[in-house]
């Protein structure tokens, strides 16, 4: 998440083994990086005036990546030919409802299950909108479970091993659980890391490695939430700071090496285990206001919702390969 809309109106290796990021042709259009030296390929450009702005990305198994367009209310296909297939449109918030800190109606984080079933939050101020919602291939998108309406839930993370959502509430600064199926839900983590400084706190959430991982966005930090035995957080973990304005984030592979989207500097950087990070690419690589990430075997998927440049909302693809 960003703070555009306040302002212009919005392992694969091992721990001990660097990576670099060089691009993999996937779309037609191509630049050379000035910065990274990297061939940077489009997988898609979008269409800023129909409102194709992607907040949050998660990847189907032909290749394909499904978004949130995140003021358009829509979630959305793209193709690897770049073509975009909208698969559905959430309804409209009755007149009068005010989303926290954007005002405006927000779609944010999504997550497949195995079985093709996408889960993504919406948030609209309103009681009966905001919360978990699900779309079923051939169905209609349908609340199962609802959240707050005083508060922004932003970053989604699915555990199917044991039939959990977590959403992670930038207003809020709580993480919330809900069971796969739906219903209520429940208060799984609240503590001091996870609070705004400003603007927005936990952002993008990840479950990774026996715990709940949270980016917060004012604080600039990765936090790692320990799950116990008996499901419940333990105490807050800080691994990274120095990441001022982090939206989403993804782990590059088994280890707890990360790649973060720097939304408001046009950046992603790597982030090792020990916390320390560098720049591994640039707006001079395409990337425009980046939002999200996703990884699939040694290809990472960059979702730019371009709410500061105002420009080329797109979606990138990097390959991830050994280097110094």
């Amino acid at each position: 998440m960003h703070r555009a809309l306040t302002r212009t109106g919005t392992g694969l290796l091992a721990s001990a083994v660097a990576a670099a990021l060089a691009m993999t042709a996937v779309g037609p259009a191509a630049t050379a990086s000035a910065t990274s030296h990297n061939t940077v390929r489009f997988m898609a450009h979008l269409d800023m005036t129909d409102g194709q702005r992607p907040e949050n990305i998660t990847l189907e198994p032909g290749g394909s990546a499904v978004v949130t367009f995140a003021y358009s209310r829509q979630v959305a296909r793209i193709s690897p030919d770049g073509s975009v297939t909208v698969l559905a449109t959430l309804p409209e918030p009755p007149a009068g409802s005010v989303t926290p800190a954007l005002s405006s109606p927000f779609l944010g984080g999504i997550v497949r299950a195995h079985d093709g079933t996408l889960y993504f939050l919406y948030a609209t101020g309103s009681a009966d909108l905001t919360g978990l919602w699900r779309l079923r291939p051939g169905s209609d998108p349908q609340r199962i479970a609802a959240l707050p309406a005083d508060g922004l839930p932003n970053g989604l993370a699915l555990d199917e091993r044991s039939g959990t959502l977590y959403a992670a509430d930038s207003v809020l600064g709580t993480v919330w659980r809900v069971p796969l199926s739906g219903g209520e839900a429940t208060r799984w983590a609240d503590a001091p890391e996870l609070d705004a400084a400003g603007f927005l706190g936990a952002n993008g959430v990840k479950v990774h490695n026996g715990a709940v991982w949270v980016s917060n966005l004012d604080q600039g930090t990765v936090l790692r939430i320990p799950l116990t035995r008996r499901g419940t957080a333990g105490p807050v973990q800080t691994r990274a700071t120095g990441l001022v304005n982090i939206d989403d984030f993804a782990f590059t592979g088994q280890g707890d090496t990360l790649l973060a989207a720097i939304n408001a500097d046009n950046e992603v950087a790597r982030v090792r285990p020990d916390g320390s990070h560098r720049v591994v690419l640039t707006g001079t690589d395409g990337l425009q206001n980046p939002t999200s990430l996703a990884v699939r075997g040694r290809t990472a998927y960059i979702a730019s919702g371009a709410y500061f440049t105002n420009e080329d909302p797109n979606l990138l693809t990097a390959r991830i390969v050994p280097g110094k």
